[in-house]
């Protein structure tokens, strides 16, 4: 499960409380959905109780109750897939996708994602390769930017129509329009992408916040992973050398993530280990993190992010191995690492896209 499929069941859940009258109207567009704050427990915690006690004239804490049981209720009643009148798919207390809601601090909803979700995740970033994340959030929304002459609010504009196009909103540039986008600008005179070349270029441009300045040295084309374009493209291009070994190899990725027994006989589920953990969470963050960087009008978030996915793919092939060493055996676990690997190369090869970026096999 997704951060976006997680806001849309617990909006669906806010909705089915309302027609029961559980809960006062009206029911807000968006439910957000985020990583727990110190205090908070499980995968990911929504506010929507603490939204919607004020025009329910009741505490937080009972709303949160209220969505909590609509949620399980939706769960029991129209499990996914099912046919009419057919009996629950899930068990007491859960609902698919989701192992565990649990009520924190003064009416937080925390939700720790079931084992199966985490294998489901890997499955949908394979089926939309280097689209996962694209969705309809901001269908139905026209937006018009005015074009500019100024380098980087031209890049900077032209980015932003692709992340809103990218959420479902009819995006376009128009030479006077009413919003203009205005990032500090570039050094007068200086050509960086004839200095630069494109790609180290619209990183540098793109990468700093708006109010930041655009990084524009040298250090840009530094072929070492102090330089985060390196690690971002390297990273990418680590995911491409690993199924080509695989493939040699006829090792084929498991889609289905699935465990495959350590040598005490104890299954591996790849989703306890921390720097899987990590990566995973970090693809399960992609579609959030496209739909703020389109609505906020900030690529350097969707950077930022693809930052973290290297980083996090870079300590996973490092702890985990996809592949076998020497004489050992080809694994269970190391298809579904091959599969995370893969899905992990779709997310970055998408976001690098988004900005313009050229993602290389090979570097």
């Amino acid at each position: 499960m997704t951060p976006a499929e997680l806001s849309r069941t617990v909006r669906r859940a806010v909705c089915r409380a309302v027609e029961d009258d559980a809960l006062p109207g009206p029911v807000p567009e968006r439910v957000t959905v985020e990583r727990p704050r110190p205090g908070g427990r499980g995968d990911y915690a929504s506010n929507i109780a603490l939204r919607l006690a004020g025009q329910a004239g009741r505490p937080p804490r009972e709303v949160a109750e209220i969505v909590r049981a609509s949620i399980l209720r939706s769960a029991a009643d129209s499990p996914p897939g099912a046919a009419p009148g057919a009996a629950p798919a899930t068990s007491p207390g859960t609902a698919p996708g989701i192992d565990r809601i649990e009520i924190t601090g003064p009416g937080f909803l925390n939700f720790t994602l079931a084992r199966d979700s985490r294998a489901e995740l890997v499955r949908t970033v394979l089926r939309a390769g280097p689209r996962y994340g694209y969705g309809d959030a901001l269908a139905g929304t026209s937006v018009t930017l005015a074009t500019s002459d100024e380098p980087r609010a031209a890049l900077w504009t032209d980015t932003v129509v692709e992340l809103l196009r990218s959420q479902g909103a009819a995006a376009e540039t128009v030479p006077g329009a009413g919003e203009r986008l205005r990032p500090l600008p570039a050094p007068a005179g200086d050509d960086l992408f004839a200095r630069l070349g494109p790609d180290a270029a619209r990183w540098g441009l793109l990468r700093p916040a708006a109010h930041d300045r655009p990084q524009t040295g040298a250090e840009l084309l530094v072929q070492r992973e102090s330089n985060p374009l390196f690690r971002v493209r390297y990273a990418y291009a680590r995911t491409r050398a690993l199924a080509r070994n695989a493939t040699q190899l006829g090792i084929t990725p498991d889609h289905g993530i699935t465990p495959a027994p350590t040598p005490d006989g104890t299954p591996e589920v790849t989703g306890h280990d921390s720097a899987t953990a990590l990566l995973l969470t970090a693809l399960g963050d992609h579609p959030a993190v496209l739909e703020a960087a389109a609505r906020l009008r900030a690529p350097d978030r969707l950077a930022r992010h693809l930052e973290h996915t290297a980083d996090a793919f870079l300590r996973f092939q490092e702890t985990c191995r996809p592949l076998p060493l020497g004489d050992e055996k080809p694994s269970a676990a190391h298809r579904s690492r091959l599969a995370l690997a893969d899905a992990a190369g779709a997310v970055l090869a998408g976001g690098l896209s988004l900005l313009g970026i050229d993602a290389p096999a090979y570097l």
